[in-house]
């Protein structure tokens, strides 16, 4: 949009001492004369801005006319650039690109590089390091549905590979454990679900828009529930794979067993998902107890020892 190039464009303007024309339109990934027009309408707003010609040339703002940059702290000012930092490696835009210009220009001089170490200090990548390579562009279609309050349409793989199509009403975005859902509102189920987004395919955006309802947000955090559902099972591990067993419980739950192995007072819920998680131990991991588990464990590793067989 106009409007949000311009604020961007004055941010801009206020960090550096003077920016060309051609830098600025190659920014906005607009024509340089675009850029000329935008420096007048930002003129008629009453901001002076000089243009200087030749080699070394370009736009500034006029020095005496500056924003108050006492607004934010260092620390305030670090914290919003990590954060934004963080987002720009998941969330591609301009409205991000915009939004770190606009931090920045914020930033006074003397205190430009106390605040790029602190913001170094930090570094948080969400980006996974494989996956799934629809969930860039599937973002980028979800946004545009959500800005403009259209329907869009997917198939949805669910649990067991079942396959339905569904029509939702967008309503946020959610990153949780490396992880995007999309919280809609269902037509297939009339109520809002959660879905994950490396099980969405086809995703198309529709032309029928649709009134917002009263939104509900997503429950994110079942800590509480887990407590009631998980059981504490007892595992044999080997060290090697002490590492990933570490993602799921905490260090006091390891006891030495010898120089190579340990005994773990593993979380545990009866569903696949679990019994998945053991298995991707592979042999250097070995139920102990309870017996049921270790049974139902042996009859899994059977059934994948026939699947090779034959």
């Amino acid at each position: 949009m106009k409007i949000d190039r311009l604020v961007s464009m004055i941010m801009i303007l206020l960090d550096k001492e003077r920016v060309g024309a051609q830098e600025l339109a190659d920014m906005f990934e607009v024509s340089p004369r675009t850029i000329y027009r935008d420096i007048d309408t930002i003129n008629m707003a009453g901001i002076p801005v000089h243009s200087a010609s030749g080699v070394g040339g370009g736009f500034e703002i006029m020095r005496n006319y500056k924003l108050d940059k006492k607004v934010f702290s260092t620390t305030d000012l670090s914290a919003l650039l990590m954060g934004l930092s963080s987002l720009s490696n998941t969330v591609r835009g301009d409205e991000l690109v915009n939004a770190i210009a606009k931090v920045k220009s914020f930033i006074p001089a003397d205190k430009a590089k106390d605040i790029e170490l602190k913001v170094n200090q930090i570094h948080i990548d969400l980006s996974p390091w494989t996956g799934n390579r629809n969930i860039g562009p599937y973002l980028e279609i979800i946004k545009t549905a959500l800005q403009e309050s259209r329907l869009i349409s997917f198939q949805y793989s669910a649990h067991h590979g079942n396959k339905t199509a569904r029509v939702v009403e967008p309503y946020q975005l959610v990153l949780k454990n490396s992880h995007w859902y999309l919280q809609g509102y269902c037509h297939k189920r009339s109520d809002y679900r959660l879905f994950k987004l490396s099980r969405i395919s086809n995703l198309q955006i529709k032309d029928e828009s649709f009134i917002p309802r009263d939104y509900h947000k997503p429950i994110l955090e079942f800590l509480d529930i887990l407590e009631t559902m998980q059981t504490k099972i007892k595992i044999r591990i080997h060290k090697a794979v002490m590492d990933r067993v570490l993602d799921y419980c905490a260090y006091e739950e390891f006891a030495p067993d010898g120089d190579e192995y340990y005994i773990v007072d593993f979380p545990f819920i009866e569903n696949d998902y679990y019994f998945d998680i053991l298995l991707s131990f592979g042999n250097k991991c070995e139920c102990l107890e309870p017996l049921y588990i270790r049974t139902e464990m042996k009859r899994r590793i059977h059934d994948i020892a026939v699947l090779y067989e034959n």
